[in-house]
Order: structure tokens, then C-alpha cells, then sequence
């Protein structure tokens, strides 16, 4: 599947993968920040955004498949090596790609873990928004993705992010829902060889800074570990200038 993408800037690629219901505007200050010594691409996860929605059954939908969007969009902008940043569910890919593709050259990894809880915590989520959309999920996701200090400060901003994820279609969270029960990458994060960045949020419930520890410690290659504060589970903009510090340094090195 060829996935709605932006890109901006020129020189080494660089490829940003945001969280199940997100869209490319889950990137813009790291769009800004990284265009200026990059090509930075930014994509849209299917059945999200203005990606095209998956024509599958219920359950099929694997990390492998999620990826393989990825590379087959690559593929048709002429892209044959690149970095790759993954955040949530785009870290679980980053994590894949990284191991499989020789392609990549460095992997940031932010907000994510190799084991997101199962089919136990994402069967019953794909189940939900397969049958009402992403609606009952809205407001605890804004909550997970970011902190109630930044809710309290910025109520526009924060709407914002109630628009973009709402853009979600339910298959779309459904498939990725599917993808993230089947996911269990543990075992095989000694495969990951290139370097590596975790970045964490200090108070992300979701995936916190010892999920982020447990991928650096389990990588074969360099590893770099940084947690922003304030930061939940998108801390691309509440930490914008840690995450965007954090990131310009790591792809320079």
C-alpha cells in the first residue's frame, strides 16, 4: 500500500513514523527542526490521515504488513537508505525495520516497547473501534499522550490533537490495533546492529523510561537513552526543542 506522506528538505532521508491515530501533523516541529540537513518524510499509517484505509479481515493485520507500507511508499520515492524514527506503534516499526532492512541506517525509537501488553489490551480496542469508530477512545488518548499540565495550559492545542486523532478511521485503529496484539519483538532486539536512539517521556504511562531502557540494554548496536520532561506519550510538541535537540544530534553522529 502506497501511504499519504509530506516531505521536506534535502540530503540524507529521514523517516518519520507517528503513533496509531496520529497523522503527519503529529511531526511538524520535527519537520521544521530536521528539514534543514535532511530529507524528512512523515507518513501516515493506513486508515489514517489520507492514507488509504486496509482492505483486510479482522485480525490479519501485522507488524510486518505495516511495515512493508512503509518500505513499498519508500520504494516509490526512489528512497534506498534512510533513518528511521518511530514513535508508539511507529517505534514497534522502526524497531522491525531496523532488524530487517538493511536499508536503515540509525534508529530513534521514542515512546514505545518491544511488547505492548498483547492480544489481551489490543483485541478488545480493535474490537471496540472496529464497531464505533475511535470516539470512546478519544479523551484516553489525549490523556495518555499528554500531560495534564500541558491539557490545562494549552485547551487549543489540546483540541487540536482531539481533531487529529477523531480523523482516524475505525479500521484503521482496528488494523493497527491487530498489528500491535501480534507484536512481541523482545527476543529479537539483539538483531537491531545499526545505531540506536530511545528517547522517553518522564511521565509517560503508556510506555515509560524503563521500556525504553529494556530496548537500548537488548540492542546488539550503540545505544543512546534520553528521557524529556515534561513529557507523556507525544512529547513532540509539549518537548519539542528536547525531542527536536535530542534527534538533530543523534542523526549528525
Amino acid at each position: 500500500m502506497i501511504l499519504h506522506h509530506v516531505e521536506y528538505g534535502s540530503g540524507p532521508a529521514v523517516v518519520l513514523l507517528g503513533s496509531i491515530a496520529s497523522t503527519t501533523d503529529m511531526w511538524l516541529p520535527q519537520l521544521d527542526a530536521l528539514s534543514s540537513g535532511h530529507r524528512v518524510i512523515a507518513l501516515d499509517h493506513r486508515g489514517h490521515g489520507l492514507s488509504p484505509d486496509p482492505e483486510v479481515e479482522p485480525g490479519e493485520t501485522t507488524i510486518d504488513d505495516l511495515a512493508n507500507d512503509v518500505l513499498e511508499t519508500l520504494d516509490s520515492l526512489d528512497v534506498t537508505e534512510f533513518a528511521v524514527v518511530g514513535l508508539s506503534l511507529g517505534g514497534a516499526l522502526a524497531q522491525y525495520l531496523a532488524a530487517t532492512s538493511e536499508r536503515v541506517t540509525r534508529a530513534a525509537f521514542l515512546c514505545t516497547a518491544a511488547y505492548f501488553g498483547g492480544a489481551d489490551k489490543w483485541n478488545p480496542r480493535a474490537e471496540l473501534t472496529r464497531a464505533e469508530g475511535v470516539a470512546p477512545m478519544l479523551e484516553g488518548v489525549v490523556g495518555l499522550w499528554v500531560t495534564k499540565g500541558f491539557r490545562g495550559a494549552l485547551p487549543a492545542t489540546t483540541d487540536w490533537y482531539r481533531a487529529m486523532i477523531s480523523t482516524t478511521r475505525g479500521i484503521g485503529y482496528a488494523a493497527c490495533s491487530d498489528a500491535l496484539a501480534g507484536w512481541d519483538f523482545r527476543e529479537r532486539l539483539s538483531e537491531i546492529t545499526v545505531p540506536v536512539l530511545t528517547l522517553a517521556g518522564a511521565e509517560d504511562e503508556s510506555t515509560p523510561p524503563a521500556a525504553l531502557q529494556t530496548i537500548a540494554d537488548g540492542v546488539a548496536g550503540p545505544a543512546t537513552t534520553v528521557t524529556v520532561t515534561p513529557g507523556a506519550h507525544v512529547p513532540t510538541y509539549e518537548a519539542a526543542d528536547q525531542v527536536n535537540e535530542a534527534l538533530t544530534a543523534f542523526l549528525a553522529g
